[in-house]
């Protein structure tokens, strides 16, 4: 591979075609989840693009196929092969269908997909709460499923998709569904973009010795998502407007997709673990929510909450 950036180059107006400009991934496979709408389909365009095969792991396989088919006429004819199998987060049975389905190494993982802020409490069919679920549990199914693949791969990358989102709740292990305490969708979204902090920095431990690097990154905000569809406006606007939430400048897919993919295959990021990354460089540490426009909270890179997260999780996805 060769090295076309200093690191140094890279920041919030980079884009992912810019994070790997001259990196060839023939020969790599990577596996992209919410791969038919914002970020996920650019991911899977510059990772294609830049040789990977890339499998769309969707929860609507007719959306993914469009995708696939819309991509595969934009892209070069030395593109790798794109790939859609369908995934939803919610129903665990899909990710261990898809883990018995795949063959062969992997050099790849984004756990992209994701809902944000869903207005009412709804429970997945095993009970659990619904961003919780499909945010984490899910995708803490399908990456410890294809752990194999990932360990054949030697020196297979792991990418998870955070938010800055998280700093509105840690994980609040004594009632991680909502059975408690009032629900509220900012902190469920929170616990949830959490959880997938603390999943990158229990991956790194763990897979260590399997050649496996894992990383949480916060895309940035980006509007044009489906992401958003679940948002009340006012509600955020009047979060703003008290100082309790600051949100960073906006930015292009191209650009929210550019963390990911500097963690996900470029040089510069090679053997660096067990971190969270905004702006396509690691995040500084906040002591609180109020007024941080970015920054990761001390709670989302804990070892020991990352390690009673970990057990947690192998239980109830069990």
């Amino acid at each position: 591979m060769s090295v076309p950036h200093s690191p140094l180059s890279f920041g919030p107006s980079t884009t992912a075609a810019e994070v790997i400009d001259g990196v060839d991934l023939h020969g790599r496979r990577a596996v992209v989840t919410g791969a038919s709408s914002g970020i996920g389909v650019e991911t899977v365009r510059v990772l294609a693009a830049a040789g990977a095969d890339v499998t769309l792991a969707v929860r609507d396989t007719a959306s993914g196929a469009r995708v696939a088919a819309r991509l595969e006429e934009e892209l070069p004819s030395e593109a790798g092969k794109l790939t859609v199998r369908r995934l939803d987060l919610a129903d665990r049975s899909t990710a261990a269908e898809f883990v018995a389905a795949w063959h062969g190494p992997l050099h790849i993982l984004v756990n992209n997909a994701g809902v944000m802020a869903t207005p009412q409490l709804t429970r997945t069919p095993d009970g659990q709460e619904w961003q919780f679920a499909v945010n984490h549990l899910g995708h803490f199914a399908l990456a410890t499923g294809l752990r194999p693949a990932l360990a054949a791969a030697k020196g297979a990358r792991v990418v998870s998709v955070s938010s800055l989102g998280h700093l509105f709740s840690p994980v609040v292990f004594d009632d991680l569904a909502y059975r408690f305490r009032p629900y509220d969708p900012w902190t469920s979204y929170g616990q949830s973009k959490t959880a997938n902090a603390l999943f990158a920095v229990g991956a790194a431990e763990r897979w260590a010795d399997d050649g496996v690097t894992a990383n949480a990154v916060m895309p940035g905000n980006i509007a044009d998502t489906s992401l958003a569809r679940h948002i009340d406006m006012e509600q955020v606007a009047a979060f703003i407007a008290s100082g309790e939430l600051a949100l960073p400048p906006g930015k292009t897919v191209e650009q929210g997709a550019a963390t990911s993919v500097l963690l996900a295959a470029s040089p510069t990021a090679e053997g660096i673990t067990g971190r969270y990354f905004e702006d396509c460089a690691q995040a500084e540490l906040v002591a609180e929510r109020a007024g941080a426009p970015a920054g990761v909270a001390p709670y989302a890179l804990d070892r020991d909450n990352a390690a009673r997260l970990w057990a947690v999780s192998e239980a109830l996805v069990r």
